[in-house]
């Protein structure tokens, strides 16, 4: 037995072994000289491992998909996807492995994947390779956005390659080793319905269908309808998840359906940011020319993209409420009545995700329930008016029920409005002194004082290109907890200067 073997992961192969034709054994790319840049300590103890052994040679390069026991079998995935809405029939894991499936210390079945680790089958032409700045960009806003409380896939670990990777100049190579409840995507049901259509049978896409209920929403295997259950269960979670990301003014940049998981979480920050400014137009991405994924537009492209797996499932669906098997179920007359119920369901996203962004909304405001949806919406509209920094506002409304309106005017150029507004807004809160204390830390516990500065990231990505971990290090240990300010770290919870001109971010491949 390996040191690797004894002291590390116990890994499994359910997803390769339940559902074979979805993915291709792989072996990871040799590294030239592997060096341990970033361990995720309190997430490599939640896998139950000992950190100290994963630092060893033998763990590092376990993290590198090396030294792997021979039962191990890595293999990378299959998927399809629609990019920037135009249909790829064929993607995956074109420079990434999933190592196999582990238990966390509370029994949860989470994958443990690489990405940077070579050219596979799905590669399209490209090197397989990830550069250090991209896999610690993953690294800090996975941390960042699991701090704020946001379902998201994580890093464990960022490891140097010592080789090189080509893109605009020449970059140091690195391979992330990222955890996911999951890494089933709209675009994994893409490809297998594809295959089934191919084949004129249900069998891969039914395949994966058990297998995502099975691992991800269990509790609708026994439903009369489990396949429209388990679907209305991903557009709850894709509404909750996209939710979340607008009421910290999180922008993924590249809401392929590739990139919309099963389970809920987020997943692939390439080019992703925090907005500094309100403004829904907001776009950072350098591919994505036409807006698309604009802030505003998001909770619009996640109902799309779940329209797409909707497609894939209407065989199932369809069967469930009766109709034929195999390749006469698209001629059933049930389809039309499996077309219906999904729609209804799709349509459904909506109002659930008004609900999520509605409460959550009255909470950033010290409100409950739904809150004043017309006072919400007029001071976002101040806030688009003047450019006022999203995440500042709202942390220094706390200020204003503790009855200090300085820091919350004085990010206004032309407060009059805002203080009109605050006359509306206090209307609404309690007078008792004592509640409205409640009320303003209520409000910092869901608002939060530091998020993932885009000039800050960047600072700390070029530092550690050149080789010094230390900015990066200090700018993740301040966003672990973003909700707890701090004397001494101002700097962190400013947007960016003036003269830095458009932030402009970029996909790493």
């Amino acid at each position: 037995m390996t040191t690797t073997e004894r002291v590390l992961f116990e890994f499994d192969d359910s997803y390769a072994r339940e559902v074979p034709k979805m993915s291709v054994p792989w072996k990871a790319a040799p590294a030239r000289r592997p060096e341990l840049l970033v361990l995720n300590e309190p997430l490599a103890e939640e896998l139950g491992v000992d950190p100290a052994a994963l630092r060893e040679p033998e763990g590092v390069a376990l993290l590198l998909g090396h030294g792997l026991p021979e039962t191990v079998v890595p293999v990378a995935q299959a998927y399809a996807g629609h990019q920037f809405g135009g249909y790829s029939p064929r993607l995956g894991d074109g420079r990434a492995l999933l190592l196999g499936e582990v238990l966390d210390v509370e029994g949860r079945r989470r994958d443990l994947h690489l990405k940077g680790s070579g050219r596979t089958p799905f590669a399209r032409g490209g090197d397989g390779l990830a550069a250090v700045g991209p896999m610690l960009r993953e690294y800090v806003m996975g941390e960042a956005m699991h701090a704020l409380g946001i379902p998201t896939t994580r890093a464990l670990a960022v490891v140097a390659t010592g080789g090189e990777v080509e893109r605009e100049t020449i970059l140091p190579g690195a391979v992330l080793s990222r955890v996911a409840a999951s890494h089933l995507r709209v675009g994994t049901f893409q490809y297998a319905s594809a295959l089934s259509a191919a084949a004129g049978d249900v069998e891969v896409i039914r395949a994966l269908a058990d297998y995502a209920i099975r691992r991800h929403y269990p509790e609708v295997a026994d439903a009369e309808q489990p396949y429209l259950k388990f679907y209305r269960r991903v557009v709850d979670a894709q509404a909750s998840l996209l939710a979340q990301w607008m009421l910290v003014g999180f922008i993924h940049g590249v809401m392929n359906t590739d990139n919309t998981t099963i389970s809920g979480e987020t997943i692939d920050y390439g080019p992703c940011a925090f907005m500094d400014a309100y403004d829904p137009a907001t776009v950072f991405s350098s591919i994505d020319h036409t807006g698309r994924y604009a802030y505003g537009n998001q909770p619009h492209i996640a109902q799309w993209n779940l329209a797409r797996l909707a497609e894939t499932l209407i065989p199932l669906i369809a069967q469930g409420l009766g109709g034929a098997d195999g390749a006469d179920s698209g001629e059933s007359e049930n389809v039309d009545a499996a077309i219906e119920v999904a729609t209804e369901a799709v349509n459904a996203y909506a109002a659930a995700f008004e609900g999520y962004w509605t409460r959550g909304l009255a909470a950033k405001f010290g409100l409950t329930g739904d809150g004043d949806r017309e006072l919400a919406n007029d001071a976002l509209k101040l806030l688009l008016e003047q450019k006022v920094d999203f995440t500042k506002f709202f942390r220094a409304l706390s200020s204003v029920v503790r009855g200090d309106m300085a820091p919350a005017r004085a990010l206004f150029a032309e407060p009059g409005g805002f203080e009109d507004w605050v006359l509306r807004w206090e209307a609404l809160l309690p007078a008792d002194t004592a509640e409205r204390a409640r009320v303003a830390d209520a409000m910092d516990r869901v608002n939060p004082v530091y998020i993932p500065r885009n000039h800050l990231v960047e600072e700390a990505l070029n530092a550690a290109t050149a080789g010094d971990m230390e900015p990066f290090n200090h700018l993740v240990e301040v966003l672990l907890h973003p909700f707890e300010e701090r004397a001494g770290l101002e700097r962190y919870a400013d947007p960016a200067p003036a003269g830095c001109g458009p932030h402009v971010t970029f996909c790493g491949t």
